[in-house]
């Protein structure tokens, strides 16, 4: 929906553009900002402090204007774009499948150092512990995974694993709504 806007809005914008430039750009003299009254007493404030500020800054600064005059600008550059990228020493790439997704969003390691798990190891064992807490003790997961027990008993304390809770009405209304197995179609 915010793309359709989007193009609608730019397609709203773009309506009758020229005309509109060109009738900017045919205006004489481009209108002024508005002026307010703190500008205005600024304004009076430091032409009462330098009268002489107006005719400085009206009169030319010489020595600034031959700087500019001695500056030039000019391109050497002859290759085109297409050539630039076709000999190029870091050619586009030929491949451009997208990446496969990972389960959990990252890539997993495949080695994984002493003292860590992954996130797939870390709920494995959260979820076992969780449905047999007699046999997954903190010790044997730790003995398990080569991790320092502490370390295991945090994991456990702090992270849980999703669990799904459904109002007693939405489990109703689903009854509700499932046709029964001992009606028959007439």
């Amino acid at each position: 929906m915010g793309k359709v806007l989007s193009i609608a809005a730019r397609q709203v914008n773009r309506f009758n553009i020229e005309s509109r430039a060109e009738k900017v750009i045919s205006q004489s003299k481009p209108k002024p900002a508005p002026t307010f009254q703190s500008n205005l007493k600024d304004l009076q404030r430091v032409l009462d402090e330098n009268p002489e500020l107006i005719q400085e800054l009206n009169k030319k600064n010489q020595p600034l204007d031959d700087h500019l005059k001695q500056v030039f600008v000019t391109s050497t550059d002859t290759i085109n774009n297409e050539a630039a990228h076709k000999d190029s020493s870091k050619p586009l790439p030929l491949n451009r499948s997208t990446n496969e997704e990972f389960e959990f969003g990252h890539l997993e390691p495949q080695k994984i150092s002493k003292g860590h798990c992954t996130l797939r190891q870390a709920i494995e064992f959260i979820s076992k512990h969780h449905t047999e807490p007699n046999t997954w003790t903190c010790s044997k997961i730790s003995n398990d995974y080569g991790m320092k027990e502490s370390l295991v008993q945090n994991i456990l304390h702090h992270f849980k694993t999703f669990e799904l809770h459904l109002p007693e009405k939405v489990i109703e209304k689903r009854k509700l709504l499932k046709p029964s197995a001992n009606k028959s179609i007439e």
